[in-house]
């Protein structure tokens, strides 16, 4: 874990990012059909990088698009339709609902696949799922797939509990911790050598890296990557209140303040607010019902040292509300975000913080070692 002291704020103006060296594929995508997994993040400057592609003569065929879309509008889950693009006039084809991993028929007529997409570097965001199908389907396909590096903003620490195989799903593809320090190159590289691709399958993969980038920065976003992550407090309070999705709290969806507010209306607390649709939360938990609850805005990612990562918001808002099993929603979507039920089992009888941690250490441990081979940037 990176000392709160040695990190560094840092803006894009300090880094070139993969898709800025966009122009060094030329010579190996020359006479390809390319296919591209890009969305509103996949930026040079404020151009997009589709249009810097075909400016630059490669010939883009077709773009596929994560959850939340093309132009990142979407809500959470919300299901992402195949159409055009207005601008290219390219087909645009959908990896979030039933579609999520280009199919062979999406790719009989592609040479290639260039993937960018801005991570925020924790294990349920589902963008580094929607590169471990590309990985996969590229690898069935016989087709090399570049992975344009983008820095990871919760790239100076490593926490949480590891996913056990068991609670694999889309927001959690790989036996990596809630939060795992990688930029999302460096997880593909982890991926593909791990074996981590069914039946031990390899990708042909070619990561463009990131040039000035160490994971002891603190890099800070040009662009939102989704619609309820607004800024970089929210970026920094995700790995830890979206738990909150899987309970009957809300985390703040339908307020000016996602991921930076958490509350209900049985909880005590200071804080109030009342969920409604908006932008990117279109119908949201508890809509127009008074919460009450605790404001977090005011977060300083420095002062939160050395707990980055905390379970402290879930225990005491399972303390205030005294539901036990019905804090949780019945889907048990806490155990796909947690990646096992221990965390559940675990507040249900009463274990303390100390006592969590502990029992995700060995795992955690386990993967720090592994992670060490495959980082491509300075260590904190």
């Amino acid at each position: 874990m990176a000392p709160a002291a040695n990190l560094k704020i840092v803006t894009d103006e300090d880094i070139i990012t993969g898709a800025e060296q966009v122009a060094t594929l030329k010579e190996a995508l020359q006479f390809k059909k390319v296919g591209l997994i890009a969305n509103h993040t996949s930026l040079i400057d404020t151009t997009h990088l589709v249009d810097s592609m075909l400016k630059a003569g490669i010939n883009v065929t077709k773009i596929f698009s994560p959850e939340h879309g093309f132009r990142g509008k979407y809500d959470a889950g919300e299901l992402v339709s195949s159409k055009k693009d207005t601008k290219t006039g390219l087909p645009l084809i959908s990896l979030y609902g039933q579609n999520k991993k280009p199919k062979l028929s999406d790719l009989l007529e592609i040479d290639a696949i260039v993937f960018d997409l801005q991570d925020v570097g924790v294990r349920f965001y589902t963008y580094i799922s929607t590169l471990y199908y590309a990985m996969e389907a590229c690898a069935e396909a016989g087709i090399p797939l570049y992975v344009l590096d983008r820095p990871n903003p919760n790239g100076f620490y490593v926490d949480g509990p590891v996913l056990k195989e068991d609670f694999k799903s889309f927001v959690g593809v790989a036996k990596i911790p809630v939060v795992y320090g990688l930029t999302i190159g460096e997880f593909a590289k982890m991926v593909n050598e791990e074996g981590w691709l069914y039946n031990d399958l390899k990708c042909n993969l070619t990561v463009v890296p990131l040039k000035g980038y160490q994971h002891n920065y603190l890099y800070q976003l040009p662009v939102k990557t989704s619609p309820n992550l607004p800024n970089m407090t929210s970026v920094y309070l995700y790995p830890s209140l979206c738990f909150f999705e899987g309970t009957v709290v809300s985390v703040g969806r339908g307020t000016n303040l996602p991921f930076q507010i958490y509350g209900h209306p049985r909880m005590s607390g200071d804080y109030t607010f009342t969920p409604e649709p908006t932008e990117g939360a279109s119908a949201p938990k508890l809509e127009g019902e008074f919460c009450r609850g605790k404001s977090l805005e005011n977060f300083d990612i420095k002062q939160s040292f050395p707990t980055f990562f905390t379970l402290n918001y879930l225990m005491e808002a399972y303390k205030d509300l005294d539901l036990g099993e019905e804090f949780f929603l019945k889907n048990k979507f806490i155990d796909l975000l947690a990646g096992t039920d221990q965390l559940r089992n675990q507040l249900l009888e009463g274990k303390n913080m100390q006592a969590i941690r502990d029992s995700w250490e060995p795992e955690l441990s386990e993967f720090r070692a592994t992670r060490k081979k495959y980082l491509l940037y300075p260590e904190y």
